[in-house]
């Protein structure tokens, strides 16, 4: 998800309405400048608890127990990116809390009080954005809540609160020797009123936890299996639910027959809702079993019946003519005509699936009162919506229980919530008589949609004498993501959707006459943001295209971006820092090649060097990739480095392996046999150097993943003179002179 602004949504919104559910401008994104919201919960609520003997709530974010541990509820879903630990981390600093006694957990469904306010009053996780939207909110939450355990420990010793200290969560104060933990605190401090005014945050030059190696929340609970995903969620009487979708996307059940399904030992019933056919049953196998028994018949009418291969042939025809401008710079046409020489390149993109090792599943649990959900949820607030639209309930009678997911890479974070509305719809169809696990097997999320775009892009520049670039012309066809959707008013302007053009728009490099146009293509294939979003396809092409100019121009590749970057400090820092690490300008062995690629997505910096060898018979394997990155502050280094190196290898597996493929509009691939992943044999060595900086943190989640596919297909280039204008890249390579 993407953009610079914010989302906005009323109280209440029946389904049927979503499109018109956002107010003001927005998309879904990091903004550069957010409004720090924080709120407080009611005081009574606080009162409450602490009169229990339960835990202290010292705010929406932070709750304290009898004994000593301190619980921030994140209002992030924790799906593998370390966002448990960092927005821990965050408040443990301002806390002067000791690590030890950190625990996180996942807030409730509640965008009063933890809305992402890159979104604006949505609650959920994406575009990189948990820890920049939640940095000034949470070191605020930790610095006052610190302040009220002061103010209850001056009160309980009668002391002047100036003289107290904090040190790894015990409460000091030196002259009478009196010290208490939180735990012994925190009921009087929950009943302080919070200090009025901005309390003061701690100077960075004083920070212990911030920009340390501080051990992962969640790795315990991930090695020894007590961590909770929706599967692990077991109630009394739940049936399995497995739907059968139509095998052509657009298509609909004309009819069917149980008979033969209900005859499956184990299955309990069978329901038609809006996407299909559901078989519930005791045990995912009988659902299984159940499901192959169905005989449907489909409605086609309106299905895509197109495969990949005429559909891009469309988009190739289409290229020929102008699309729509996305940026304007100089007299572009004039540039040209006066070009000494003139280059162009034609790049292709396959449609991607997300294939996170979870696929999508949740619980649910329906009465009259209301429903409660268990899921990795991504996007509360919609889902919320959503579901009560299902329901004909209010959206605060949705209880959501937000668990760890296994992964997402933007699948889980679907405007039409498809997996939880078809949980919701099934356990409306039975009544709500049981609970219901909906699962979707691996077969399902390979065929079931929403994949990252299909594109087709064609690049041209103009060359004077003197080698210089002087136009640059990139066109891009392909499908909207946001386009028939309630974010198209707010992140499409003047018929361009940013997350099709981002990369390529804001372009860094010093070419005073460019343009970027696009063409918005129709198709009946659901697509969806996919790591990186518009990145994973804009940084091939213009960083592939810039190494054929450099080539052409007899420039040395980094000298080149060197020169085109002089006004942007942060690509450059990156970019040098990459490049001087890997060793840039020294003698390789024979077989072995460099290539180079630096992209700035989600206001990170990231470039990276691949080295690559080169085998006789012309295969080749990615050998080691070195990666600097500059995401403002750096909170956990390790997470840092684990999540460029996941960037990496998320990418690098969408540089080598095929992508999704149609035929007659059905998908032809099914499992990770035909869908194939990075193996762990296959992925290189990986060094992820940071640039220390005292900027607030960004993302870091996403941007490792769009410079690792040009800086290999540069590398190739380099040591075989052959041009790379597709992915996945060819698995072998002729070396020429």
């Amino acid at each position: 998800m993407t953009e610079q602004s914010k989302i906005k949504l009323p109280q209440e919104l029946p389904l049927a309405s979503r499109r018109g559910f956002l107010q003001g401008a927005g998309a879904a994104g990091l903004g550069l400048g957010l409004v720090v919201g924080f709120h407080w919960m009611p005081r009574n609520a606080m009162a409450q608890k602490a009169a229990a003997g339960t835990p202290a709530m010292m705010n929406a974010f932070i709750r304290i127990a009898p004994d000593n541990t301190v619980t921030v509820l994140s209002k992030h879903l924790e799906m593998g990116q370390g966002t448990y630990t960092g927005l821990a981390t965050i408040v443990a600093e301002e806390l002067d809390a000791d690590w030890k006694q950190m625990r996180t957990e996942g807030a409730p469904a509640d965008a009063k009080l933890y809305a992402n306010l890159a979104f604006g009053t949505i609650q959920g996780t994406g575009g990189s954005t948990a820890m920049a939207n939640s940095w000034d909110q949470l070191r605020k939450a930790g610095a006052t809540a610190r302040a009220m355990l002061v103010s209850a420990a001056a009160e309980q010793w009668k002391v002047p609160a100036k003289d107290i200290t904090v040190s790894k969560g015990v409460v000091s104060h030196a002259a009478t020797g009196k010290k208490a933990s939180f735990g012994q605190l925190a009921v009087k401090a929950a009943g302080i009123t919070p200090p009025a005014g901005d309390v003061p945050l701690k100077d960075p030059a004083k920070f212990t936890l911030i920009g340390k190696d501080v051990p992962r929340l969640d790795a315990r609970a991930k090695s020894n299996g007590t961590a909770q995903y929706s599967l692990d969620v077991k109630l009394p009487g739940m049936l399995t639910a497995l739907l059968q979708r139509a095998p052509l996307f657009g298509a609909k059940v004309k009819s069917f027959d149980a008979t033969k399904a209900k005859a499956v030992p184990g299955v309990v019933d069978v329901v038609q809702i809006s996407n299909g056919v559901a078989v519930l049953a005791k045990n995912f196998w009988a659902a299984k079993l159940g499901r192959e028994a169905l005989e449907i018949q489909w409605d086609d009418s309106a299905a895509e019946k197109r495969g990949t291969d005429e559909i891009l042939a469309e988009y190739k025809a289409l290229a020929k003519t102008p699309g729509l401008p996305a940026r304007k710079d100089g007299d572009v046409d004039a540039a040209f005509a006066k070009a000494a020489k003139i280059l162009e390149a034609t790049y292709d993109f396959p449609y991607l699936a997300h294939a996170p090792m979870e696929p999508l599943d949740c619980v649910v649990k329906l009465d009259a009162n209301g429903v409660e959900i268990w899921a990795g949820d991504q996007f509360q607030t919609i889902d919320q919506m959503n579901a009560a639209g299902v329901l004909g309930m209010k959206p605060e009678q949705v209880k959501i229980n937000t668990i760890y997911a296994g992964g997402s890479f933007g699948r889980r974070a679907t405007i039409q919530s498809d997996y939880i509305v078809e949980g919701v719809e099934i356990a409306k169809a039975i009544n709500g008589r049981a609970p219901v696990r909906l699962i979707w097997t691996r077969e399902d999320d390979i065929k079931g949609g929403r994949y990252r775009p299909m594109y087709h892009h064609v690049l041209k520049a103009g060359i004077d004498d003197k080698g210089e670039i002087i136009a640059w012309q990139h066109r891009i066809v392909g499908q909207s993501i946001v386009t028939g959707t309630p974010f198209e008013a707010f992140m499409v302007k003047d018929g361009i959707d940013h997350t099709s053009v981002e990369g390529a728009a804001n372009l860094p490099y010093a070419i005073p006459n460019m343009r970027v146009e696009l063409h918005t293509t129709k198709t009946g294939v659901p697509v969806l943001w996919w790591r990186s979003v518009g990145s994973t396809h804009t940084a091939f092409a213009t960083e592939v295209f810039l190494d054929e100019i450099a080539a052409e121009t007899k420039q040395d590749p980094l000298a080149l971006r060197r020169k085109l970057l002089t006004k942007h400090p942060r690509h450059l820092g990156v970019l040098n820092l990459a490049a001087e690490k890997a060793g840039w300008g020294k003698p390789l062995p024979a077989g072995r090649m460099r290539g180079i690629a630096v992209q700035e997505s989600f206001s990170s910096f990231v470039a990276e060097v691949a080295e690559v060898v080169l085998q006789p018979d012309g295969s080749w394997k990615v050998d080691r990739v070195v990666a600097a990155v500059d995401c403002g502050m750096p909170i956990n280094p390790n997470i840092i480095r684990a999540q460029v190196e996941s960037g990496i290898g998320y990418g690098l597996s969408a540089t080598i392996k095929p992508g999704i493929t149609m035929a007659k509009g059905e998908v032809e691939q099914s499992n990770f046999h035909d869908y194939e992943v990075l193996r762990i044999h296959e992925m290189p060595k990986v060094e992820v150097h940071i640039v220390p900086s005292k900027e607030k943190p960004t993302g870091i989640g996403e941007p490792g993943t769009p410079p690792v596919a040009p800086a290999v297909a540069n590398a190739l280039m380099s040591g075989t003179k052959m041009v790379f204008r597709a992915l996945p890249l060819p698995p072998t390579a002729t070396k020429s002179a």
